[in-house]
């Protein structure tokens, strides 16, 4: 782990062959500490996925630097529409001038081509994109955790499921990889500030994911986790949708 601030204790780690998490610990006030994760993978299309809250853009930008020059950027993607997932596209937007919002359709379709200040390419569910020797692919989630246009990317060389808010965790993100479980302490997070939307939908979802069989989960808050994806998928559904 490199730590690229000091003050703020922003550091980077590579989760998984060119991917990179890159992390901030926060204190919330009466909540205690959290973290806020952003994962680079790095090759001929660089991506990041999720751009943090524009508050801590210097921060991020800072980290990012520090693996390849930002202008290389060609994708800035995120799960859904909210301030710690895509905050600060219009900012990387704008020391990127190469790359362009990457998200879903119904993302696309209802904010992203309005927001943003480049026209976003929109995926449909399972579709795929090329980013050298990695391939993204495009998962519909919709209201898994919560919001319409919710989805997520896996990422197939490494078997990498960038799950954005599922198995969120509190605490300051470390470990920044761990093979020990994350459920119990994320639904423990969970039950103090249910985010979940509770959809009807959310088996199905939660079967697609674990259909891809990751073996590394890229969470947003909190530690990145290697396994058995499949099996903590599924246990996640039998929590929520017993």
């Amino acid at each position: 782990m490199t730590i690229t601030n000091r003050e703020s204790g922003t550091n980077v780690h590579e989760v998984a062959d060119g991917i990179y998490r890159i992390n901030t610990p926060v204190e919330i006030p009466g909540a205690g500490g959290f973290s806020f994760n952003q994962y680079l993978i790095v090759d001929d299309e660089p991506l990041l996925f999720h751009t943090g809250p524009r508050k801590m853009f210097p921060l991020i930008r800072e980290a990012v630097a520090t693996i390849l020059p930002v202008d290389r950027l060609r994708h800035v993607s995120f799960s859904h529409v909210e301030a710690d997932e895509c905050g600060s596209l219009n900012e990387w937007l704008a020391v990127a001038p190469h790359a362009a919002p990457l998200c879903g359709s119904v993302a696309a379709m209802v904010s992203i081509d309005d927001l943003a200040d480049r026209p976003p390419r929109a995926l449909a569910d399972q579709e795929a994109i090329s980013l050298g020797s990695h391939t993204a692919r495009w998962l519909d989630a919709p209201h898994v955790p919560h919001a319409w246009e919710c989805g997520f990317l896996f990422e197939e060389k490494t078997q990498t499921l960038l799950c954005g808010d599922l198995f969120t965790q509190g605490g300051n993100g470390d470990p920044a990889l761990t093979e020990t479980d994350i459920l119990g302490p994320s639904e423990a997070f969970r039950h103090q500030m249910d985010y979940f939307s509770h959809s009807k939908g959310a088996p199905g979802v939660l079967s697609k994911l674990a259909a891809t069989r990751p073996t590394t989960l890229a969470c947003m808050h909190g530690s990145a986790w290697r396994g058995n994806g499949s099996d903590l998928l599924r246990a996640l559904a039998d929590t929520i949708c017993p």
